[in-house]
């Protein structure tokens, strides 16, 4: 049995993955891009992987793949109509980063509500030395109790971010993007609804047709000045030069973001101009990655082989 796992270092370098390698010959590569993919995986029989691209034009050459283990929960970088025409089975892995994905979305919250970067920087610059008052807090913040939580995606995440967001005395409010929602512990209301009574807005649905740009100029207009938003998402459900002329106009308070229509983020991208970290405050991707988290994903990774090695499906998403 041959295994090839095209991102090893998406799970750290720091988690063992040594368990791969019982089920056989483990080939590891650093990083592989789509350039390359299609080189690496002709000779597999099991494919581990997380963001190279998997279709007819990768796979064509790869006669022996039967299965392909994404260390991720999203597949969208997966054409699972060829696979399942070619006996591909796909797994992915699910809620291995829901504790640590709602705890950053919280974070976040509370660092901008509350101008953590302005007070910090503050005292470090040697201003708070020099005054002759114990406190300052001319820099106006709000508590989170009272305030309206709004979320767009109520899954697992969702669900628990809710959880949090109560914990605080927030309410809870919810928009459904697929309109599938079965969640009747919160309120569900329509979109418009939702951008405004928001005093927090923060977003963990999938990308679809229908998510794509769905925080946009129209969506910013609605919303309240002092909302802020918060993406762990994905993100192109957020427009990005709207966005930024939302933040620059005062459309709304402040944004938090983990993701980014294109990652990593490039150059020319306009939320680069925006330096204040109580009005932006971006993270590169790596809320998932608590230590906690990527020990899970590469557990629950090989008990996926061991599932279908045993002639089981285990999070197979191409039944």
């Amino acid at each position: 049995m041959k295994l090839v796992a095209l991102e090893r270092n998406s799970a750290g370098v720091d988690i063992d993955v040594s368990c791969f390698e019982k089920f056989g010959e483990v080939t590891y590569y650093p990083n592989t891009v789509a350039e390359n993919t299609a080189e690496r995986i002709k000779d597999a029989d099991i494919i581990i992987a997380n963001k190279a691209p998997f279709n007819e034009s990768t796979l064509k050459t790869a006669p022996n793949v039967k299965l392909i283990c994404l260390l991720a929960t999203g597949y969208d970088n997966v054409d699972l109509e060829y696979c399942k025409s070619r006996g591909i089975k796909v797994a992915n892995v699910g809620k291995y980063c829901t504790s640590a994905v709602a705890q950053h979305t919280l974070l976040m919250a509370l660092m901008l509500s509350e101008k953590i970067a302005y007070y910090d920087d503050y005292v470090k610059s040697g201003t708070y030395s020099a005054q002759d008052r114990f406190s300052h807090f001319d820099n106006l913040f709000n508590e989170l109790e009272g305030k309206t939580w709004g979320i767009v995606g109520m899954g697992t995440i969702g669900h628990k971010v809710a959880e949090l967001a109560q914990a605080f005395d927030c309410k809870v409010i919810f928009y459904s993007a697929s309109g599938n929602s079965t969640c009747t512990d919160y309120e569900r209301v329509d979109f418009d609804t939702l951008l405004r009574e928001s005093d927090f807005l923060s977003l963990h649905c999938p990308l679809t047709d229908r998510t794509r740009n769905l925080i946009n100029k129209d969506a910013f207009d609605k919303m309240k000045k002092t909302s802020i938003l918060i993406n762990v998402a994905r993100g192109p459900v957020v427009n990005t030069q709207d966005l930024y002329d939302a933040l620059v106009e005062d459309k709304i308070m402040a944004a938090g973001l983990d993701v980014l229509e294109k990652e990593p983020m490039e150059s020319t991208n306009p939320l680069s101009k925006i330096k204040d970290s109580t009005k932006l405050i971006i993270t590169p991707h790596m809320s998932w990655a608590s230590v906690e988290a990527r020990t899970r994903l590469v557990q629950e990774t090989m008990k996926n082989i061991e599932a279908f090695l045993a002639g089981e499906d285990r999070n197979i998403v191409n039944p």
